[in-house]
């Protein structure tokens, strides 16, 4: 059976191979199994990925919760999207690309 991975699931996979082959390479970390070490490596650079998408999700859901109180007021759906997101990055400390 042949299992194809999309560029998605693929990248993180090299990117995490690479990172560790070049510290362990660079005397930047020492491991006896450089290969236990990729997947926690992926598995954190797959979060850093996906911090902005699920941040997204967040202020969808609170806008939700708040459109009665929004449409009553006239509120744009768009500027409360940017002020929610900023607040919840600036007040999470977050850089976002």
């Amino acid at each position: 059976e042949i299992y194809t991975l999309s560029l998605h699931d693929a990248l993180p996979i090299y990117m995490a191979s690479e990172v560790v082959k070049r510290l362990v390479e660079g005397d930047q970390i020492e491991t006896k199994a450089p290969e236990a070490v990729i997947p926690r490596v992926r598995q954190k650079m797959m979060e850093e990925l996906t911090v902005e998408d699920r941040l997204n999700d967040e202020v969808r859901e609170i806008l939700t919760q708040h459109q009665d109180e929004m449409r009553r007021t006239g509120v744009s759906y768009q500027e409360m999207y940017k002020k929610v997101k900023g607040q919840l990055a600036r007040d999470r400390k977050l850089v976002l690309r």
